[in-house]
Order: structure tokens, then sequence, then C-alpha cells
């Protein structure tokens, strides 16, 4: 009996010693001191390092919450955002996740190079829109969620605009290819372009005004002490 308890006791106390370390990271990814800033920075430059593989991915992709330039730039490193997760095939997961990031996020409230991470992984995934619905139905919901992130100020050159210009035209050509919500949402991808190249036209008129309260990424920001150069 004694050595059971012995077990359980050594059990219970790991178990607390993950959970004290999954809360110091979860308070060093807040990034509300420098000394925080820091710390992030140099745990995403060791994953980095270390490379991502289908195994741990998912702790790639939930590092895309950090809302902090240095942290990311330490992430991607000399790297072309919009292939980071090329390593990758996609998955249900990893779709739905891009999307919940993309609802999350307010219009100008994330650093470019993040969004065009996510924006890389629903390129590849709906190049043949067909085949990436098969993996992730995409919603009405989601394309406006996509679309509120476009900018016209930028214009059609911007890499981030013509990023979801690409991905609204793959899934506009979904019409004639499947039911009545297939056809709602090629339409609606389609009607998002167009706003997009008519000056006439507002974004609002197509997409929901509550999407499209925009916000500064750099306003929160907490910067680092030091940066440390690779």
């Amino acid at each position: 009996m004694a050595e059971t308890e012995n077990i359980e006791r050594i059990e219970w106390a790991q178990r607390s010693i993950d959970r004290v370390e999954g809360l110091v990271l979860k308070n060093a990814f807040s990034c509300r001191t420098p000394e925080a800033t820091e710390t992030s920075m140099a745990y995403t430059r060791f994953l980095r390092l270390t490379k991502m593989t289908n195994e741990n991915y998912p702790v790639f992709l939930s590092l895309l919450e950090i809302e902090n330039h240095y942290v990311i730039d330490s992430l991607i490193g000399d790297e072309d955002p919009f292939v980071f997760f090329t390593p990758i095939q996609p998955t249900k997961h990893l779709l739905r996740d891009c999307f919940r990031l993309l609802t999350y996020w307010h219009p100008g409230g994330i650093y470019p190079k993040t969004i065009s991470i996510v924006l890389g992984v629903l390129q590849a995934a709906y190049s043949y829109a067909k085949d990436g619905s098969q993996i992730h139905r995409v919603s009405i919901n989601d394309v406006n969620n996509l679309g509120k992130h476009l900018n016209k100020d930028s214009g059609q050159s911007d890499p981030v605009n013509r990023a979801i210009l690409d991905i609204l035209d793959r899934l506009s050509l979904l019409e004639g290819q499947g039911d009545e919500e297939t056809e709602e949402l090629a339409r609606q991808c389609n009607a998002i372009r167009t706003h997009f190249f008519d000056r006439r036209k507002k974004m609002e008129d197509v997409i929901p005004q509550v999407l499209l309260v925009k916000s500064d990424y750099l306003v929160k920001e907490i910067v680092p002490n030091y940066v440390f150069e690779d």
C-alpha cells in the first residue's frame, strides 16, 4: 500500500510540475513585459531551428496567436511566410484553425507576416477548391472573415490583398459544382471581389459592418529590451 501511495504521489507531483511549466509559458506568450517578449522570442527561435513536423505543427499554429511581431519574426526567420506551413499537408484541424484566427483578428490588428502564414495555408489547400472543400467545407462566415482583411487603399498588388483575392477567386469557381449552399458561397466570393475592385462600392455593403472594425497591432505591442541577431 505504501509503495502505491508513493507512486501516486510522484505522478501527482509530475502533473503539477507540467501544469506550472504550462502556466509559465502561457505568461511568457502573453508578452506583457519586455522580459516575456524576449522569452517568447527565444522559444520560437528554438522551434524554428528544430523544424516543423506533422507531430509538432499544432505548437507552431498556436504560436500565431501571439500578437507580437518580434516573436513572429523569431519564429519565421528569413523564410517566406506564405510557404511557412508547406511541410504540412492540409488537415481539417489546420484549416479550421486558420479560419478561426481570421475570425478572431480585426482588420489591421495583426502583423502582416502572421496573416500571410495563414493565407499561405489556405492558398495551398484551396488551389483546387473542390478538393480543399472535401477537407474543410468553407462557410459564408469563413468567407466574410477572410474578405474583411482586404485593404482597398493598398491595392491588389499588396501581398495580403493578392492572396485573399486569389483564395476568393478559387472558391468562386465552385459555382455550378454543388448544392445551394455552395452556390451562395461562390456568389459571395464574387461579390466581395467585385466590391474590392470597384472604387464606387463599399466593403460594408457586402460584408457585415461589425466585422470591418479596424485595429492596430502595434498599439498593444510590448517591445523587448534586446533583439539578438541569428
